[in-house]
């Protein structure tokens, strides 16, 4: 099905397109040009430097257009508190593997702080589509854990319920959430719904042909999507200066003539901050934007990875000191609002989760093999019946086989 403009309108409003309207607009509430607007501020936007101090507002990279402030208190807290359980979870995760309690799992550990911030900043009734190392945003939007890991385990099914929870089943195949995304954002526009999607992604997908149709899509028909690339310097062993020379990834929002940006994506406060803006901009009408978070995968990229052969310890060494988990504890016990207790409460959260994960992938799961048939057409067919008996037959045949072996030999 191909979805076209609206090409109806009258001649003298024909030239000029809504979307360059829409990013004029945007443009002049800030008092800046559209460029100026599109293009991301010159330097990323940290607030929180890898100390854990507050940087100085000068250094922080805002500039005109591009000012963010400080999110509230409880908001940090609430943030910080899904950062140490997800960095509990990711560990946990990994452990399960180990223990061949799960098949896979593609552990964010490092990338907490984007995990938390892209959960964090959209309402009840706003969309998520994740990646397949989004399971900690997942969870933080409020998803059961066992749910979330069933996936990893090989079952047949996502877990969960999208539509509950408005969130994607999270995607293997490399971009192809972004167009889901996308197809959501036009279906709520489409509805008049005041719904914002924010559609995740790494570096590497930005090199995908899905990225191109889901940024340009976006923009020309001026959706209300987020696009957040978790920029984690690889894309499985291949390194960012082999996938693009772009000065950033939210410089290539300008070429769709959307708004981008780039923020620290180890800095959990200006993630909020940006992430916030964005979804007020969105809801607002200004269009989509494009969100680039500079991270670090701190870990292989699945269990089956050896990360050795293409990035150097030193490397991953550095990165270990912009550690999120650390800077955001700093930052708040520096300021008072955290204390012994209250870091305690949320360490006994966190392995109150993980306790839960080793016992909910422990238990066996129960095996119907006619779930092979029920799930594929809304109206199983002929042939899926025909399937489905043929099935059935030779499972009770087993059966019966099993219960009397010696009538089976009999029958030799």
């Amino acid at each position: 099905m191909t979805i076209s403009a609206d090409h109806t309108a009258h001649p003298d409003q024909a030239s000029q397109a809504p979307a360059e309207d829409a990013l004029s607009e945007a443009a002049k509430k800030f008092g800046i040009t559209a460029e100026d607007y599109m293009l991301p501020a010159r330097h990323q936007i940290e607030m929180v430097d890898p100390d854990g101090r507050l940087k100085p507002q000068g250094e922080q990279g805002t500039e005109p257009g591009h000012e963010y402030p400080l999110p509230g208190d409880e908001e940090l807290l609430a943030a910080y508190e899904q950062l140490v359980v997800g960095r509990r979870v990711n560990d946990q995760n990994s452990a399960l593997v180990r223990q061949g309690r799960m098949a896979v799992y593609p552990s964010s550990h490092g990338q907490e702080a984007c995990q938390v911030a892209a959960a964090l900043c959209l309402s009840k009734g706003d969309w998520m589509f994740p990646t397949y190392r989004d399971a900690v945003a997942v969870m933080t939007r409020g998803v059961d854990p066992v749910q979330v890991m069933t996936i990893f385990r090989g079952d047949w099914h996502g877990g969960f319920d999208p539509l509950q929870h408005k969130v994607g089943i999270q995607c293997t195949p490399l971009t192809t959430q972004l167009l889901h995304a996308v197809g959501v954002a036009h279906a709520a526009k489409l509805r008049g719904e005041d719904t914002v999607v924010l559609a995740m992604c790494g570096d590497g997908a930005t090199s995908e042909g899905d990225f191109h149709e889901a940024l340009n899509f976006a923009a020309v028909f001026h959706l209300p999507v987020i696009f957040f690339v978790q920029n984690n310097k690889y894309a499985i062993s291949v390194p960012l200066a082999h996938q693009s020379v772009a000065p950033s990834l939210a410089h290539k929002a300008v070429g769709y003539g959307m708004a981008g940006e780039r923020v620290d994506g180890n800095d959990v406060v200006a993630l909020l901050a940006v992430l916030d803006r964005a979804v007020a901009l969105c809801r607002g009408g200004s269009g989509p934007l494009l969100v680039e978070a500079n991270t670090y995968r701190m870990q292989a990229h699945t269990n089956a990875d050896d990360d050795t052969r293409y990035r150097q310890n030193s490397e991953v060494a550095e990165w270990r000191a912009k550690d999120p988990v650390n800077r955001m504890w700093t930052y708040l016990t520096d300021r008072g609002l955290l204390d012994d207790d209250g870091e305690a409460r949320i360490r006994e959260k966190a392995e109150a989760v993980a306790t839960q994960l080793r016992d909910g992938l422990s238990e066996d799961v129960p095996v119907d093999p006619q779930e092979l048939f029920r799930h594929v057409f809304e109206k199983t067919t002929p042939q899926l019946k025909e399937q489905s008996a043929l099935l059935a037959d030779e499972l009770a045949r087993d059966a019966a086989a099993s219960q009397n072996p010696n009538a089976q030999e009999a029958g030799k």
